[in-house]
């Protein structure tokens, strides 16, 4: 991804599509459809980063709300010192250590149903997923074990396909901070999901090496570098 901020669709001839920090500054200025434009460029990405580093669809939109909301408000902070989308990033992230703080200090235990019997199917057994898709499962869940930190490191490099400028960036820490936490990461799950790399036979020992720190399987496409 390029320091230039996204543009819009298509438009007609003759039009040029304002920047991210142009709907910023329009926002800033009382425009009522700027930030929606905003939103509608960035959502899908903001939802995706917040989905794989919180873990909770329901907790990952509230998180994504909460960020947005913040955005919307504190607009007029913006300094234009990084990209936008750099800059919305960072207060979704924010946003998904929040919630798990709070998710930590207060844990909640799902209460029992008293009218269900729990030895008694309720419906048709699920089909068995296909092996591609359990292996994805397996893969989130491993991703969903790691520490915050590097979890969020993992998501922005490794998923989104971020540089480790961008995501150190957004996180507001040290470019070397997030190589080691990536290189972290990916050991922890290397050890978890040693089988998938046939490793079962020999114990399911962590892959020496450059193994260990090499990005790990998610189901989810790499960014290709711009």
């Amino acid at each position: 991804m390029t320091s230039r901020d996204a543009s819009a669709g298509p438009l007609g001839a003759g039009q040029s599509a304002p920047s991210d920090a142009d709907l910023i500054r329009a926002h800033v200025a009382g425009d009522p459809e700027a930030f929606a434009e905003l939103v509608r460029r960035h959502r899908d990405r903001l939802w995706a980063v917040a989905l794989r580093t919180i873990g909770d669809r329901e907790e990952a939109a509230d998180a994504v709300q909460d960020a947005l909301l913040n955005a919307h408000r504190n607009a007029a902070k913006f300094r234009g010192e990084a990209a936008v989308t750099t800059w919305l990033h960072r207060i979704v992230v924010n946003a998904c250590l929040d919630r798990m703080r709070r998710r930590q200090a207060h844990p909640t235990v799902p209460l029992p149903d008293g009218n269900r019997d729990d030895d008694r199917p309720t419906g048709p057994e699920p089909a068995a997923p296909a092996p591609d898709q359990d292996t994805v499962l397996v893969v989130r869940d491993a991703l969903a074990a790691l520490p915050f930190e590097q979890r969020a490191a993992i998501v922005l490099v490794d998923v989104q396909g971020y540089g480790v400028a961008e995501a150190a960036e957004m996180l507001g820490v040290a470019e070397g901070t997030i190589k080691s936490r990536c290189a972290r990461g990916r050991a922890r799950m290397a050890m978890t999901l040693g089988y998938l790399r046939g490793n079962r036979s020999d114990g399911g020992t962590v892959p020496s090496g450059s193994d260990a720190a090499s990005p790990l399987p998610t189901g989810v496409e790499r960014r290709e570098p711009r």
